[in-house]
């Protein structure tokens, strides 16, 4: 649930739960109370809410029960009333409903059980002259101890008169109303209290912990420790927050392991460069020493000394280049010149150029065509090139010196992509190694001997230039018996793609084609 959300829910719940749980917990104490009033009094109908909180409607409700019983008693035999006996047990039965009586007849006073006249009463009550029967109508005395007062008049069966005060006591009645409000006033705050401890764990729950965890995985991101899973289940903000602090922890994570990767990479550079210089430079002054004392004597001999230390000066330049692209390849920093090429003119050109350097060397190298159509493709010419050379260079340098060395160069169009394939019959390359090839700074040759070595970044160079044109590099190897290079680059489609090709040459130049 959404943050916002959350508040809105609180406000209306700090609203209305303390207004329903009030309520509620009022109407239970006023229930409660009037049942206790109902026993006291012993009152006959149900005492409701409006009649507890009115006091003069509670109080005539209260001596109501009273007035009917002894109503009833006038109305069955009157002359009980006159009867001494009788209204001593009449009048303990009041006092068990904290009630009293005065009965008058014949003009005196003939029997009470109240602690107060009536001469108290009506001076208590001067605005009132006399009272009559009214079964609606009570009063009430402010005195120091409230009383309700209701008459019941009478006439005995000899046609005498009189007239019967019935006193009902209120001093149990006020403090329970009073204590009715006392309750419900507590009731009343318990609920506001109760609902707001509720309401502030549950906003505790939802927002303070969720920051302390924010704190704490910001601690552990300030003091470098990226190894810890941050949770984010949830649909709130914070949640959304911690999945990206999450996603924040994995990126600088990988960027930590990636950091520490370019450094290990960073030092074997160093240690293939030192190795792949000292060698050099070794025979270089291994030379130029024997040129100085005139250990090459004779003007081949010097000839020779002078050949094996321009090429040894030539292996330093291209290492020292190609470290130079690399760098400049892998901070985006080498301008690509983009033009359309006729593959089969670029290859034709190239193959030709290829053959003069591998005829040099007593490599055969072999090239085909295989679609009847031109294909165009968007690439760089010069990057191109270097990507076929360092493929060649390399094949060259994985020569076995027992058998005659080959290279072929075949062509396919493969529906969007123009296909090249270059195979050589070298050593081949272990299944192990296979999937490192195009790493930087892996070699295959641990022994770095002056023949094979270099700086293993070559065919990185190459996967970085194919990828940089939108194609795709990988390799296929028989160890001990040859090596193909696979190419795919995008075609420049101006209509229908053409039919996949569905002759393989056969023999072991046949194409293997496997997606990477």
């Amino acid at each position: 649930m959404k943050i916002r959300t959350k508040l809105h829910l609180t406000f209306v719940v700090m609203v209305l739960l303390p207004v329903v749980l009030g309520a509620a917990s009022v109407n239970f104490a006023f229930h409660v109370q009037s049942q206790k009033l109902k026993k006291l009094y012993d009152v006959e109908e149900n005492l409701d809410l409006n009649t507890l909180v009115s006091p003069m409607n509670l109080l005539s409700e209260i001596s109501q029960s009273v007035y009917k019983t002894v109503d009833a008693q006038v109305d069955e035999d009157p002359d009980r009333f006159t009867d001494p006996d009788w209204l001593e047990s009449f009048g303990d039965s009041l006092k068990d409903r904290l009630s009293s009586a005065i009965v008058y007849a014949g003009g005196r006073q003939i029997y009470s059980n109240s602690d107060r006249t009536l001469s108290d009463i009506f001076s208590s009550m001067p605005d009132v002259r006399t009272l009559q029967r009214d079964e609606g109508t009570g009063y009430y005395q402010y005195s120091e101890y409230p009383t309700i007062i209701r008459t019941v008049p009478f006439t005995t069966s000899d046609g005498a008169s009189g007239m019967i005060f019935l006193l009902t006591s209120t001093q149990e009645v006020l403090p329970r109303i009073r204590g009715m409000l006392t309750e419900a006033l507590l009731i009343v705050l318990a609920v506001l209290v109760f609902t707001s401890f509720i309401l502030d764990y549950w906003l505790y729950l939802s927002i303070i912990i969720p920051l302390d965890r924010l704190k704490l995985v910001a601690n552990n991101v300030r003091d470098g420790n990226l190894d810890f899973e941050i949770p984010s289940g949830g649909k709130d903000e914070f949640s959304e927050v911690m999945a990206d602090f999450e996603d924040m922890r994995k990126r600088l994570k990988e960027s930590a392991e990636e950091r520490l990767k370019n450094d290990a990479e960073e030092k074997e550079l160093i240690r293939n460069i030192s190795h792949d210089l000292k060698t050099p430079l070794a025979s270089i002054r291994g030379y130029a020493e024997g040129l100085r004392d005139g250990v090459a004597r004779t003007p081949e001999k010097q000839q020779k000394y002078i050949l094996t230390i321009c090429n040894k000066t030539q292996d330093m330049d291209r290492l020292i280049n190609e470290l130079t692209l690399y760098s400049r390849l892998d901070t985006n920093r080498i301008p690509y010149n983009f033009t359309d090429l006729s593959v089969r003119t670029y290859f034709n050109d190239c193959v030709s150029e290829l053959s003069l350097d591998l005829d040099a060397q007593n490599i055969r190298l072999d090239y085909k065509y295989h679609p009847d159509e031109d294909m165009i493709i968007t690439a760089d010419p010069e990057q191109l090139k270097r990507v076929i050379n360092n493929i060649i260079s390399n094949s060259v340098k994985y020569m076995e010196p027992s058998r005659p060395g080959r290279i072929r160069i075949d062509i396919y169009d493969e529906g969007e992509y123009a296909h090249i394939a270059i195979a050589d019959n070298g050593k081949g390359i272990a299944a192990a190694d296979l999937p490192k090839i195009f790493d930087r700074f892996y070699r295959t040759d641990r022994a770095r001997n002056s023949r094979t070595g270099g700086s293993g970044i070559g065919l990185a160079i190459v996967r970085k230039i194919i990828t940089d044109h939108g194609g795709k590099i990988w390799a296929e190897s028989v160890e001990g018996q040859s090596t193909t290079m696979h190419i795919d680059l995008k075609k420049k489609m101006t209509g229908p793609a053409p039919a996949l090709p569905q002759k393989t040459e056969p023999g072991r130049w046949s194409r293997r084609r496997r997606q990477p």
